[in-house]
């Protein structure tokens, strides 16, 4: 149920920014969802459907890109995907490893449509 005030967040600063660059019309929004962060696609095109409705967001296509997990080794250095084997070190098998960007939520861009109809 968080993805309601979510998806509102989302809205309100994609119209928000239109407005402020004159968009009369916006044709797509890209957004970026981190593996571990609990939100579901589905029920933000849902509600993204149910809240845009009468807005310049109505008919908007929402694209959600779901990027993986990534740890850090503080041991040994090594950067990977978080895969089957947990929250360890496929290098040097430590668990001493720091979580990267996997809980996050952001927009990472939109398509406007600032054309008057000319």
């Amino acid at each position: 149920m968080h993805e309601l005030p979510v998806t509102q967040n989302i809205i309100n600063i994609c119209i928000e920014e239109a407005e402020k660059n004159g968009a009369k019309k916006i044709d797509k929004i890209n957004i970026v969802v981190g593996a571990l962060s609990d939100i579901v696609p589905d029920s933000i095109h849902m509600y993204f459907e149910l809240l845009t409705k009468g807005t310049i967001l109505q008919g908007t296509e929402l694209k959600v890109k779901k990027i993986k997990a990534r740890i850090l080794c503080k041991d040994c250095g090594l950067e990977e995907e978080l895969n089957k084997s947990g929250f360890k070190c496929n290098n040097c098998k430590s668990e001493n490893v720091k979580i990267l960007g996997s809980s996050q939520l952001y927009i990472e861009s939109m398509e406007v449509d600032d054309d008057e109809g000319n």
